[in-house]
């Protein structure tokens, strides 16, 4: 089998958050870049990549001159042509490059399983067939807190056991956002998983601190509390808090995250399909995280990160955030908390067949 031709589209998904109507994040990732890997046999591989930044061309570009590069590669040896990818592009390390191979890896994990007639979880490993998953992107630090209150007893009517929100507010005191995290708390119930996202915003000190005084209310974890490559700051937090800590999805490549298991900087591993460089680096940097004794959370793009974290054995949990679901053909949802593996080989996904029609861009 060889790769005949790389096909890339941009396309830009509506303004919304699509869980329970909530008022759409501020800068949420809406652009995306979609990869077709055609083969000489006829099998299709699909990817995507974004990152909500000005450098769209610059990505285009990334990924028409790698998909330009391997052409007449054969698509089932993805350690090549990965590899490949790499190679061609280490002045540039991470960043763009890493965006770009990300897709083209995915695809070509699509076409591995599509060619070996099984879903893709199954040929990394298939520990289980279905995952938990959490509500996430409705209840954002943006949204003023009655609204919030609202939109997070809505997703506990729809069935949700796991909901994720944010604290570090601007212009917020520390007493202010406890008894913001208190009411959300108050709205979900205290049998419901709620987690909360700092998104890199507190100093090490505020985080241990604003930490103990929340910690009564039972968090599932504080994620990303400090800045994402102070992984000694981040193990200060972990050993101080009895709240697990989550980290991960801020880091470039599988390095990063050796670095952040060295130091124990984190309870709970995020992996960013993205940011890591596709299936093949995202399998890696999770076996580390075997190795180290922590769990698996994913980040983004539910519609893919069903098949990785089913795969492993120390999988928790999808981040199931729908921002990319009106890109696919009846892409995979969570039900009663937990989202199925699709049956289909592969990813089991399709375009939607009106995606480049209707939300297409030049």
């Amino acid at each position: 089998m060889k790769i005949q031709q790389v096909k890339v589209n941009f396309v830009r998904l509506p303004l919304e958050e699509p869980l329970v109507g909530a008022p759409p994040m501020p800068g949420m990732l809406r652009e995306f870049f979609t990869v077709q890997v055609q083969t000489d046999q006829g099998i299709e591989g699909i990817g995507i990549t974004g990152f909500g930044g000005k450098l769209l061309r610059a990505l285009r570009a990334a990924l028409e001159d790698l998909g330009e590069l391997i052409r007449g590669d054969d698509p089932l040896r993805v350690e090549q042509v990965t590899a490949k990818l790499r190679a061609a592009s280490a002045p540039c390390g991470s960043g763009i490059a890493m965006l770009a191979i990300s897709a083209i890896d995915t695809a070509l994990w699509d076409i591995r399983g599509k060619a070996s007639g099984v879903p893709l979880a199954r040929l990394l490993g298939g520990a289980r067939d279905k995952v938990p998953a959490y509500a996430s992107g409705a209840l954002t630090r943006t949204t003023p807190t009655d609204k919030v209150q609202r939109a997070a007893s809505a997703l506990v009517e729809k069935g949700y056991r796991q909901v994720k929100t944010q604290m570090a507010v601007e212009g917020f005191t520390p007493k202010q956002e406890i008894e913001r995290i208190r009411l959300i708390r108050e709205a979900v119930g205290p049998d419901v998983n709620l987690m909360v996202d700092i998104n890199q915003r507190w100093s090490v000190a505020e985080a241990i601190s604003i930490g103990h005084r929340v910690e009564e209310l039972g968090l599932g974890w504080l994620e990303d509390p400090t800045t994402c490559d102070d992984h000694q700051g981040h193990a200060k937090i972990a050993d101080a808090l009895t709240t697990p800590v989550c980290a991960g999805e801020y880091l470039w490549g599988i390095e990063p995250h050796r670095q952040a298991m060295s130091h124990h900087a984190s309870d709970i591993t995020m992996i960013d399909l993205l940011r890591v460089g596709g299936v093949t680096q995202w399998m890696k940097v999770a076996g580390m995280a075997e190795a180290f004794n922590k769990p698996v959370a994913s980040h983004l793009l539910p519609e893919i990160h069903v098949h990785l974290v089913a795969a492993i054995p120390n999988g928790l949990v999808v981040e199931y955030m729908p921002w990319t679901s009106r890109l696919f053909d009846n892409p995979p949802m969570p039900v009663n908390g937990e989202i199925a593996v699709p049956n289909e080989p592969g990813l089991g996904l399709k375009f939607a067949p009106d995606l480049f029609e209707k939300y297409g861009v030049g």
